[in-house]
């Protein structure tokens, strides 16, 4: 789960820019929780069965959202887990056939990039981030290791 301040930006990132699908979202009376996840069926999934086989998948993304965040000038943002005063979370990891062709497409889409393919001694990972400044690390489906990947 990773609290957002906006939602329609958040899900507009993991929709639009990851591929994902909403597939449920539950109000409540001072938040919302929105759940996403990749769609493997090729399109044929109806909104009720993915709501349905929400918890009968592989991950599951959970977005809450604190209602009147979106709208607080004065809110400053969740900690990512990555910075101080906490070191806990780190990030999420997404798997992509081309880690170089998703990196070109996240450029022209104007994503943040905490890491490129070029900078560091891994290679073959990247990490984007999230309109909330989530680490999000793109990794390819096979990996093959190379010197200095652990």
């Amino acid at each position: 789960m990773l609290r957002v301040k906006d939602p329609k930006v958040s899900i507009k990132f993991y929709t639009e820019v990851l591929g994902m699908d909403l597939i449920s979202q539950h109000s409540f009376e001072t938040f919302t929780l929105y759940f996403l996840a990749f769609d493997h069926s090729g399109g044929t999934l109806s909104a009720t069965e993915k709501k349905n086989s929400r918890f009968n998948r592989e991950g599951v993304l959970e977005l809450t959202h604190i209602h009147g965040t979106e709208s607080d000038a004065s809110f400053a943002g969740y900690v990512s887990g990555n910075v101080e005063p906490s070191r806990g979370f780190g990030h999420i990891a997404i798997t992509v056939p081309d880690v170089a062709v998703a990196c070109e497409r996240f450029e022209r889409l104007g994503v943040a990039f905490k890491k490129r393919l070029t900078d560091g001694v891994m290679k073959t990972i990247a990490f984007i981030l999230d309109p909330d400044g989530y680490w999000i690390e793109i990794v390819p489906t096979r990996l093959v290791l190379g010197p200095g990947d652990e």
